[in-house]
C-alpha cells in the first residue's frame, strides 16, 4: 500500500485506535500506530511505527518507542479495523 491510502485509512478510521496490518509476506499485525517525533520522516518514505497490541497498555503508560515496531507500509496488502480498543 502507499503511504497516502494509509494516512487516508487513519483518518477515516480515528475512532478503530486498534488496527489489523495485513502482509503479503507474513502474518496480521493487530497494533497501535503511533505519532512520534520522526513520523512524518517516516511517513515521507512509507515507514510506520506500530505498537503490538500486547504492548498497548504498557505503551500507554511509559510511552516507549523500543515497545514499536518499524513497518514498510509497501508491504501491506490491506488494513482493517480491530474489535479491539
Amino acid at each position: 500500500m502507499d503511504s497516502v491510502s494509509i494516512e487516508k485509512f487513519l483518518e477515516t478510521k480515528s475512532s478503530a485506535r486498534v488496527v489489523n496490518v495485513h502482509f503479503k509476506d507474513r502474518s496480521t499485525v493487530t497494533g497501535l500506530f503511533v505519532n512520534l517525533r520522526d513520523y512524518d520522516e517516516l511517513k515521507a518514505k512509507n515507514f510506520w511505527r506500530v505498537v503490538n497490541v500486547k504492548h498497548i497498555e504498557q505503551w500507554e503508560q511509559t510511552g516507549n518507542m523500543e515497545l514499536s515496531r518499524l513497518f514498510n507500509g509497501a508491504s501491506f496488502t490491506k488494513l482493517t479495523a480491530s474489535g479491539k480498543q
